[in-house]
């Protein structure tokens, strides 16, 4: 429990550090004023000045936030009480180009990918990723078919059918049904025996079983890459990722609208500090992948345009953009202001559900 606690909070302290870390950099580097940089949201716990940046821990440990000289006039989420900024006006947030916000706004997001990167990089080159073997073994026969008539048994490793070399299922599938009704010949292993066998695949077959009536499985090997080829596959299997995130977050879009329920799986922090107990009982390299799925999705959601994330903000610098026009501040700042609540909301309700879901003793992984 104690070793759980300690990975989580670490674990969440690199993500977000990772995160407002790219704020407060490219901040610093195009001469904006960083006003605070702080850990969770308030109210606040602890804080130390260091120059003119005020270093906070929060109570709320659920993100984290860089706040900027002038950003509550380019719409932060907060409305401005009236209060212009006019002192240091070239160190405002809201003063500078749009290329530099944007690029600000969105330093945070390329933070987590690029840790993502780092980290599937590191387990390509070390662990290695699992992929198909090549080696294809009967897993069952079913009473009665014509695999058993012929001689065929549980634990045969699939060799050729004819001449056709058996390398992965869809070659065996296709070769099996382009001889439906034909004897064909089949070579297998049988531990250090080669044996051919005569069977001929049925043309009629019941709809949970094959022409043969067998079961297969392929077996998984950990291939690794040397690096530089772990960072190009890493990328890929990043950006492959980054869909996938994309498609369930569409999914819960679709639930929540369509039938007002959170779908099964989707967690908030209750719920990642026990899937965290989950991957660190497996191991470091299980929770290593954890945090690459983390930050990962972590990345793709806040560049998503909603109001109070990243994506948000940086869409409506894109609307300036265009239009050529600044947008009212304060209206921006109502819009983030809104996605904040809703988001909090969002939060809470999948929170209750982590704690119901923790009190009845089930796990969150699909069993």
């Amino acid at each position: 429990m104690v070793i759980t606690i300690i990975v989580f909070v670490v674990m969440l302290s690199v993500l977000v550090l990772i995160h407002e870390l790219g704020h407060f950099l490219v901040a610093k580097k195009f001469g904006v004023k960083v006003e605070e940089f702080g850990f969770g949201f308030p109210p606040r716990v602890w804080g130390k000045r260091i120059g003119e940046t005020l270093y906070s821990i929060n109570l709320l440990p659920i993100g984290g936030f860089v706040k900027l000289y002038g950003e509550d006039e380019a719409g932060s989420g907060r409305v401005s009480s009236g209060k212009q900024v006019t002192k240091d006006l070239h160190r405002a947030f809201f003063a500078k180009p749009i290329y530099q916000r944007s690029l600000i706004v969105v330093a945070g997001v390329v933070m987590n990918f690029l840790l993502a990167i780092t980290i599937i990089t590191y387990l390509f080159t070390t662990e290695g990723i699992p992929a198909q073997g090549n080696r294809i073994t009967i897993s069952e026969v079913v009473k009665g078919s014509p695999a058993e008539s012929a001689g065929i048994r549980k634990g045969d490793l699939f060799i050729k059918i004819g001449n056709t070399q058996i390398k992965d299922t869809q070659t065996l599938i296709s070769e099996t049904k382009k001889h439906l009704g034909v004897k064909i010949h089949i070579s297998v292993m049988r531990g250090s025996e080669l044996k051919i066998i005569e069977v001929m695949p049925r043309k009629n077959y019941p709809k949970d079983q094959g022409p043969m009536g067998i079961a297969i499985s392929q077996n998984v090997i950990f291939k690794k890459y040397p690096f530089p080829q772990s960072l190009f596959y890493g990328t890929k299997q990043a950006i492959n990722d980054s869909g996938q995130v994309v498609m369930g977050f569409k999914t819960v879009v679709v639930e929540i609208v369509t039938r007002f329920t959170v779908p099964q799986g989707v967690a908030g922090p209750i719920g990642m500090a026990q899937l965290t107990g989950e991957f660190v009982r497996v191991g470091p390299t299980a929770v290593l992948g954890l945090v690459y799925m983390l930050s990962l999705s972590l990345a793709v959601l806040n560049i998503l345009p909603i109001p109070a994330l990243d994506g948000g903000r940086f869409f409506f610098i894109m609307v300036e953009a265009i239009t050529r026009r600044k947008i009212n501040p304060r209206y921006e700042a109502y819009a983030h202001l809104v996605g904040l609540v809703v988001l909090l909301t969002f939060l809470a309700v999948v929170s209750y559900k982590d704690v119901l879901r923790i009190i009845s003793g089930q796990s969150i992984l699909p069993q």
